[in-house]
């Protein structure tokens, strides 16, 4: 048996999409496959977990265990509507000590592939791995780094999804690093963190483990611009079975790239509730339906003069 211990921290407002990306990784998990979820959440809140326990149930595979997390973050620098709780992945190597390494994901993210492989990856001589953002290609990041940070946009990793080395982090004592910057007004909050800390000891992985909208236009749009990065393959096979991040907007709110993969895990998954299906998507038809005249224009033209033009 594979156990592969995998971590994830959120508050009630995202139990909801939690519990479809949790059954998304159920349901590719191999038969000798088992995880062991931890998920961390603010001993100030009253985690609903009524759903979550449920999982076991349908997925037995799995095993789930709560940690809570004190006033760390309290003070901690908030920006683009993130909570604290993006913060909480710092302290993964003291709240979840038996593991000397773990993956961490957010949720909002659908997976389609086992993790048992990328979980054996060696990197017992970084802190973490995690895959590049492309900052250095797109040129608000670029500017950001290289004018604001003062470093190279280059090798900055994603945090949405990591692998831990929480043995050498505590063994570097690397905690301590990370909660000097909690004040800092870093735009990217915790991936700044774990950048800025890491730097040196980061191992870049596969783009199919963090598929986030940036690397996905690349992939369909301007391929050639990650060979540098990734061979051809490994980006063909992260739009087929990569880890789907929807690092902007958020598929059970509005329409996003590849918000139809998170529809259809959710309608997969012991949650769905043909009711909230049917009222979402019937009510973006009434959204349609409303529109002035000139902006379903506009949406016609974009459509036909831009989108066929490609």
């Amino acid at each position: 048996m594979n156990i592969i211990p995998i971590a994830f921290a959120f508050d009630n407002n995202l139990t909801f999409p939690a519990c479809v990306c949790l059954s998304s990784l159920m349901m590719h998990a191999k038969a000798d496959t088992f995880y062991d979820i931890f998920i961390l959440h603010s001993e100030k809140e009253m985690l609903r977990t009524e759903d979550l326990d449920k999982l076991p149930t349908f997925y037995p595979n799995c095993r789930i265990t709560y940690r809570t997390v004190d006033n760390t973050f309290d003070q901690a620098f908030e920006i683009r509507g993130i909570t604290m709780a993006a913060y909480y992945r710092l302290l993964i190597p003291e709240l979840i000590p038996e593991c000397d390494k773990i993956i961490y994901s957010d949720v909002d993210v659908i997976f389609r592939d086992d993790l048992s492989e990328i979980y054996q990856t060696d990197i017992e001589d970084y802190y973490i791995a995690g895959v590049d953002s492309i900052a250095h290609l797109i040129p608000d990041l670029k500017n950001y780094y290289e004018q604001v940070r003062h470093c190279d946009s280059k090798g900055q990793i994603y945090s949405g999804n990591l692998i831990i080395n929480s043995k050498k982090i505590l063994e570097d004592k690397l905690i301590a690093l990370f909660k000097e910057h909690i004040g800092e007004k870093y735009k990217f909050q915790d991936m700044d963190i774990l950048n800025i800390v890491c730097n040196g000891k980061i191992k870049y992985l596969s783009p199919s483990f963090c598929l986030t909208t940036y690397i996905n236009d690349f992939a369909v749009n301007n391929i050639d611009a990650l060979k540098e990065n990734w061979a051809e393959v490994d980006v063909r096979y992260a739009l087929e079975k990569g880890i789907v991040h929807f690092n902007g907007q958020k598929p059970w709110k509005g329409f996003c790239v590849n918000f139809d993969i998170w529809w259809e895990y959710y309608r997969k998954s012991p949650f769905f509730d043909p009711k909230y299906y049917f009222d979402f998507f019937y009510g973006k038809l009434d959204e349609q339906d409303q529109l002035p005249l000139m902006k379903r224009i506009k949406i016609l033209v974009r459509y036909f003069v831009y989108g066929k033009s490609k």
